[in-house]
């Protein structure tokens, strides 16, 4: 776990499961498989595997572990619907985001019609949950709509999309139930364009429907020098979080591993 995350979205990040397969544009300049392939072949190195898909059973508990509120970024590194992620391990991740409902957890999925289908079967338990928030990438029209069809029905009581790398103009979206939109531009080496009116669009969108609008990034290859500011303004809106106090279950755990985390 990441517990101070450079995205600017969230607070920390949580990779029970590692490594990842492309299926869509969007996937084609992934940061996180550029950063795990960096580490291929590094004895001991959590990324010695380079971004070949795997389960990490010891980093279930760590949000038990964590005695501050945090918004969660869960597998950063990796997509948790992941075809070759078996179904009882992924109820096993949300098991723990349920008992460590301190946290606020951002689920984020390119694999959206198997999000949808657990959400009706063995993920109902966490599907009304206020602090689990359900989203899915969105880059393009023949790729990013349909996700945002498939999380619009949906049983979950938060759902957001990350409209990240931004690669073309969407056009009207049907924003219903949507609870929160995220833009940004691609960045690094490679990264594709952005343009201006293709994100106006989608704030104008947002505002027509009162739904809190984040503009994360324009990009680019130095997106230190790009900024974040669209028409002289910063856009850091964020739906509301639901509060629950550490668990008196969970404490004897925290106590006992308080600092383990890495």
């Amino acid at each position: 776990m990441s517990t101070n995350s450079k995205i600017e979205w969230t607070d920390a990040t949580w990779n029970p499961i590692r490594g990842c397969s492309k299926v869509s544009p969007g996937c084609a300049n992934c940061y996180a498989e550029t950063f795990a392939e960096r580490f291929r072949g590094v004895l001991g190195h959590p990324y010695e595997f380079g971004f070949d898909l795997r389960l990490v059973p010891t980093k279930l508990s760590e949000p038990l572990r964590w005695r501050v509120p945090k918004m969660i970024f869960v597998n950063s590194m990796s997509d948790l619907f992941h075809e070759e992620v078996p179904d009882d391990y992924i109820k096993e991740v949300f098991q723990v985001m349920v008992r460590a409902n301190w946290h606020t957890y951002q689920v984020l999925t390119k694999r959206s019609e198997r999000m949808s289908e657990l959400l009706y079967t063995q993920l109902k338990f966490a599907s009304k949950q206020p602090h689990i928030w359900w989203g899915v990438s969105v880059e393009n029209k023949k790729y990013g709509l349909p996700r945002i069809a498939h999380l619009r029905k949906a049983p979950a009581q938060v759902r957001f999309l990350s409209i990240e790398p931004l690669l073309e103009h969407l056009g009207p979206l049907n924003l219903g139930g949507i609870g929160w939109v995220i833009v940004g531009g691609e960045s690094g080496p490679g990264a594709r364009p952005i343009e201006k009116d293709w994100v106006l669009s989608i704030l104008d969108q947002c505002r027509s429907n009162n739904i809190p609008f984040f503009f994360k990034q324009w990009g680019g290859v130095r997106k230190s020098a790009t900024g974040r500011s669209l028409n002289g303004q910063t856009y850091d809106e964020f739906p509301a979080r639901s509060s629950a106090p550490i668990s008196s279950e969970a404490l004897p755990l925290i106590l006992c591993n308080e600092g383990t985390f890495a």
